[in-house]
């Protein structure tokens, strides 16, 4: 009797992963339709359905690839679609299901229990109800604070009505881990590379969104200090620094005298932009300064930054910060001669190694094949290089680029198109969407033992 109730358990865990995929997809093809009507842009015409397809996949998404300029391109409708489904391909669609479920009195079922436990990388089916609302809360007060500091700025630069909504959409992407912006000509933030407060305020909401919601919880709710912190949240936090700081480091040191980055700009704006673009790298899309320009052992360090990307439950993408914890622990406990993974007075379970290992060969994987196909289809147009640039962009779902994605070819950009996909929705998460499995997950046979030579 037990067996069956787990393989029911399983097969309703696949059943999860199904929706919450076909759900991205689903709002990313409404995306496309609102995107290509005439009304979406300042011209007055359609921008063309592959165009409206590919800026709704980089915006559900939260990618910020783009093919065609948001800040010139798009009309206020445009501009208001393209934030709708950031914010909602960024918290999760379920999130804003519940929400409207909760404000109706609803009951949320089982199965739609399973749906927000999977979308927020949650345990508990438990009050799911409140947690969610308390979720979306601190979500968009975080947001508003961003867009009221952003206000300061940019209200005195355009104006109270446009310098407010300038503020909040920028702070809905930069806390989104999107990477979009509105001040046209592809230019990014690269017009205030000196400035604190605008580089700071979005440093601090991608930093924020890259979190995960239970890690900023857990933090603020904690009185006793970092070690009685959950291990997860400890890791997280960890590893965030860890790559904060080598970040810093990196660029600073390479990129200091590079005269087409960051040699002309005073010390402390060395440090400053240093700093953007170490939490920039690693999912949000943003750049204080032209990436072209970039020595390659930049871009191919950059390249490493966005395969890590955030962490779980968050709004930003990559294999996330916990699965690189892992591998490293891992790793660490083969070199001592360890059988067990071992930190903090803790012990990982094999199941947790097996998909930190599982989700990165996935992952790196697409990768590699997506970078080989474009630069077939390139054909020597672009360094190799700058492609697996491109490639880890749309993977990591960073949303930066050295070359300009619109300069890519047609085909290449359609190879990015589903590249965007996996990285959001996940390269496990969709295996494990489209298997054809009957019954759930399989309890493997056990046959006699053999070794293999390894290394």
């Amino acid at each position: 009797m037990i067996l069956p109730a787990k393989q029911k358990g399983k097969a309703s865990f696949q059943h999860a992963e199904s929706i919450l995929t076909l759900g991205f997809l689903a709002l990313i093809l409404l995306g496309t339709v609102l995107l290509a009507l005439p009304i979406a842009a300042k011209s007055g015409q359609s921008i063309g359905l592959f165009d409206s397809l590919f800026t709704s996949t980089s915006a559900v998404c939260v990618t910020g690839l783009v093919i065609v300029d948001t800040g010139t391109t798009f009309s206020l409708f445009g501009q208001i679609v393209l934030i709708v489904l950031i914010q909602v391909g960024g918290l999760g669609f379920m999130v804003f299901a519940t929400m409207l479920m909760v404000m109706l009195g609803r009951r949320i079922s089982i199965r739609g229990r399973m749906l927000i436990r999977e979308s927020m990388n949650t345990s508990s089916l438990s009050d799911l109800g409140s947690l969610t609302m308390l979720y979306l809360l601190l979500s968009l007060t975080i947001e508003l604070v961003g867009a009221v500091t952003l206000c300061f700025r940019f209200v005195p630069l355009y104006g109270w009505k446009h310098g407010t909504w300038m503020a909040l959409f920028h702070s809905v992407s930069a806390f989104c881990n999107a990477g979009f912006d509105l001040f046209g000509n592809y230019a990014s933030l690269t017009a205030f590379s000196g400035d604190p407060l605008v580089l700071l305020t979005v440093a601090s909401l991608i930093i924020l969104g890259g979190l995960g919601f239970s890690v900023i919880l857990e933090t603020a709710r904690n009185r006793q200090g970092f070690r009685n912190l959950s291990l997860h949240t400890r890791i997280v936090l960890m590893t965030t620094l860890v790559l904060l700081l080598a970040g810093t480091v990196f660029y600073w040191i390479v990129e200091r005298t590079n005269a087409e980055t960051l040699a002309g700009c005073s010390e402390g704006e060395k440090i400053l932009n240093a700093f953007f673009q170490s939490v920039t790298m690693r999912t949000a899309g943003f750049n204080s300064f032209d990436l072209s320009g970039f020595r390659d052992g930049s871009k191919l360090f950059s390249s490493l930054l966005m395969i890590i990307g955030a962490s779980p439950a968050s709004t930003g993408g990559g294999i996330k910060t916990t699965t690189i914890a892992t591998l490293t622990l891992l790793m660490l406990s083969v070199v001592r001669g360890e059988s067990e993974v071992n930190v903090a007075r803790r012990r990982l379970s094999d199941d947790i190694s097996r998909r930190a290992l599982t989700v990165s060969v996935l992952f790196l994987t697409t990768l590699l094949t997506g970078t080989l196909i474009i630069s077939l289809i390139e054909n020597g147009r672009f360094p190799l290089d700058d492609i697996l640039f491109e490639a880890s962009s749309a993977m990591g779902t960073v949303g930066v680029s050295a070359i300009g994605t619109p300069n890519l070819s047609s085909a290449s950009r359609a190879v990015l198109l589903p590249m965007m996909f996996l990285g959001r929705v996940g390269p496990l998460t969709l295996a494990v969407a489209v298997a054809k499995r009957q019954g759930g997950i399989r309890t493997a046979s056990k046959y006699p033992e053999e070794k293999i030579m390894i290394g």
